[in-house]
Parts: structure tokens; C-alpha cells; sequence
């Protein structure tokens, strides 16, 4: 279903894909529906590559590290991953790539002589709204996205339904095992782009395979296992939420987890450590790159806290399409950023994990429309939802 307003600029679809079955399956499944988009994308990350000059044999031993990391704990996931490159007749390194560009992009960065030892940063401004903080009693949890303008022509949501465990549905990139989504035992998840003086000193585990594993979990303390335990290559935030009201916020580097908790029942996070303890331990340099993530997250939070009790989706709607200090505002419009780059707010995602509903508009900048999407095929309550208060769907 897609709300829309009389006289409003076109803006790029974000299709549906569904898929099923055991991983390699799977995987074909995603690959052919969503062919397209990800050669789409496999051109728009390999041209980035190849502005830095590196020999396509280095490039592919980059890439190769990562298909490591999945063989010992995600063989799955590799196997739907080499599913997705069958079912788009792309190679296996071009899938793997989607599934680890921000990891693979930094490293081959740093191997490109006489470059800058930065990528873009992947920015994003995220929201959880616990129950108790609600109009009507239900979790809100809600992210701005950050990225490369052209990125709004790549993306997917994606309904796994699951033999094994609880259906997801995730917004992610076409080609990607996951970004922000939620799952059928009410778990949600975010992320947010951080750096830090910890960063690649090892090699982990890419970040949507992070984000889809805590998809997979019936249950949130397994899915926060996933979040604060698993090796990662870089530093990143993780908002991870329970439909039930439990939030917490993960902002990881490589060899530590530092928590937040919510205030009030309100939760929100840009693009910088706000852990008093990280502050005291890392260095953080995203901020050269972002500065505005210093007042995103106060002004989506300045704004939701006076209606604490009484916030609604259209509250969170609002918050995010702030456009305070504009271009350099909440919801970002196409912009030259620091590094010279298009970026802009590529999509607003708004879940209701009780209600099994997520909303997205692409470039919320420009366009205020949103598609919904529900995690069952037929529109109703998941079957296989458990413990969690069942809100009507509409």
C-alpha cells in the first residue's frame, strides 16, 4: 500500500522481494527477482573500486577475506549469498561485495597509495519509541538512512520466510542479507555508521551479516549476543529493540561493546559516541566527516520528548524529516559532502514490529510517500509472532 500526495515528483520505487526455502534457494530467489538493481549496484560499487587503481587480483583477495569470515558460523548465509549471485548471473565476488562494501571500500582505501584513509560515511539518524512512551501502546522504531544518492535506485525490502526460525523483513540495499528491518518474535534492528581509532586492525564479520544473524533469533537475548560478541572489522551502532518495550543501544568497535539505554522510554542515535565510557577510551573520527551528527540526534530527540506518552508514528514521521541547518539536517536533500560526493537521505524506515508493518519513503527530502509493507504475505498478524502484544493492522 503506498500513501501519496496530489502533485508530487516521481521518486524511485522500492520493490518487494520475497523468498523462501533452504539458503541456496533463497538466495536464487533474490537474485533473479531482484537482478536489476543488483547489477545496479555491483557497477556503482566496482567503479568505486576502480577509481583507487588497484589490480582486480588484489580487489578479489579483499574480498575473499570476507568470504572467510562467513565459513565458520554463517555457512548458511555464504550459501545463500552464492545463491543470490547464481539467480543474477553476477559473479560470487560481486554478491560479496554488497554484503561487505563499507568493510572492503575502507580496506582497499587504505592499500590504494596517496588516497585519503576514509570512505564516505554511511551517516543515518535512528529512533526507538518504547511502548510506554506510545499513544498506543506499541514500539516505534525508526532510522533516516545516509547514503549515496544513487543507492535510492538499488533498494529492496526483503521477506524471508523462514522454515527455521522467525520470518524477517528487512530494508536493505538489492544484493544484501540485511540493513533495518524486523522479524515474527518482534525483534528490530538499526545501524549507524561510526569510526574510530580501533578501526581494521582485524577482520570480522561484515555488517549485514551481523544485522541479518540478529534477524534470525527467536529470542533477544540471542540476538543481542549476535550484536555485542560477534568480531567485527570496524566500528558501528547497532539500536536493537523488542516489540514488548526493551531497547538498547550498541555502539561497537572492533574489540568492545559500550550500552545506552533509553530515557523516558526514548532512544535516539546519529553518527557519534555517546557513551560516556567510549569517550574516554577511543577516538572518534567520524565527527570530521559528519559534524552535524553532533545535533541530529538532540534535535529528533528535542522533538519527541515533549510528547513523550502521546508519540505517534506521524511524531516520529515529523522528527525525522526535520530540516534544521538544511542541507545539514536530519533529513539531508542531494548534497555535495565533505568528501565531494552526492549524498542524501536515501530512505526514511519506519517499523511497527507488533503490528508487523514497515514504511518507506524514498529521498524523504524530496518526496513524503511512503510504501508499506507487511512480514506476512497476507497482510495479517505472523503466526509465528510469540509474547508479543498483537496491534491491529490496517
Amino acid at each position: 500500500m503506498q500513501s501519496t500526495t496530489p502533485g508530487s515528483p516521481a521518486v524511485p520505487h522500492c520493490p518487494l522481494i520475497e523468498i523462501s526455502g533452504p539458503p541456496r534457494e533463497r538466495g536464487r530467489q533474490y537474485g533473479e527477482q531482484a537482478a536489476d538493481r543488483i547489477r545496479l549496484g555491483v557497477a556503482h560499487y566496482s567503479e568505486q573500486l576502480a577509481e583507487l587503481r588497484l589490480d582486480p587480483a588484489t580487489i578479489q583477495q579483499i574480498v575473499l577475506q570476507f568470504a572467510g569470515t562467513l565459513e565458520v558460523g554463517a555457512g548458511d548465509l555464504l550459501e545463500e549469498i552464492r545463491g543470490i549471485a547464481e539467480g543474477a548471473d553476477v559473479d560470487f565476488t560481486d554478491a560479496m561485495l554488497l554484503n561487505a562494501r563499507t568493510e572492503i571500500l575502507k580496506i582497499a582505501q587504505r592499500r590504494s597509495a596517496g588516497l585519503p584513509d576514509f570512505i564516505e560515511p554511511d551517516g543515518c539518524t535512528g529512533v526507538i519509541v518504547q511502548p510506554k512512551a506510545t499513544r498506543d501502546g506499541q514500539l516505534i522504531h525508526a532510522q533516516d538512512w545516509d547514503w549515496k544518492k544513487e543507492c535510492a535506485e538499488t533498494a529492496v525490502v526483503l521477506r524471508v520466510l523462514r522454515d527455521d526460525g522467525p520470518d524477517i523483513l528487512t530494508f536493505t540495499e538489492a544484493g544484501g542479507l540485511a540493513r533495518a528491518g524486523f522479524n515474527s518474535a518482534g525483534i528490530s534492528i538499526t545501524g549507524n555508521y561510526l569510526e574510530s581509532d580501533r578501526d581494521y586492525r582485524q577482520l570480522g564479520m561484515p555488517l549485514a551479516v551481523i544485522r541479518r544473524r540478529a534477524l534470525e533469533q527467536q529470542h533477544y537475548a540471542l540476538a543481542i549476543r549476535v550484536v555485542h560478541a560477534t568480531a567485527k572489522s570496524a566500528s558501528n551502532n547497532m539500536m536493537l529493540a523488542q516489540a514488548t518495550g526493551v531497547a538498547l543501544d550498541f555502539e561497537c568497535v572492533p574489540d568492545e561493546t559500550f550500552v545506552l539505554e533509553p530515557v523516558d522510554g526514548l532512544l535516539c542515535h546519529a553518527n557519534h559516541f555517546r557513551s560516556p565510557v567510549a569517550q574516554t577510551k577511543i577516538v572518534d573520527r567520524g565527527i570530521a566527516c559528519t559534524p552535524d551528527s553532533l545535533f541530529r540526534d538532540i534535535r529528533v530527540h528535542d522533538l519527541l520528548a515533549p510528547k513523550i506518552g502521546q508519540i505517534g508514528v506521524d511524531d516520529v514521521k515529523a522528527a525525522l524529516f526535520d530540516d534544521f541547518d538544511s542541507p545539514w539536517s536530519v533529513c539531508r536533500p542531494p548534497r555535495k559532502n565533505i568528501q565531494d560526493n552526492l549524498s542524501a537521505t536515501v530512505a526514511m524506515i519506519v517499523m511497527q514490529p507488533a503490528a508487523g508493518i514497515m514504511e518507506v519513503a524514498i529521498l524523504p527530502a524530496l518526496n513524503r510517500n511512503f510504501q508499506e509493507y507487511r512480514l506476512t504475505p497476507d497482510g495479517g498478524a505472523s503466526q509465528k509472532t510469540q509474547g508479543i502484544s498483537q496491534g491491529e493492522t490496517v
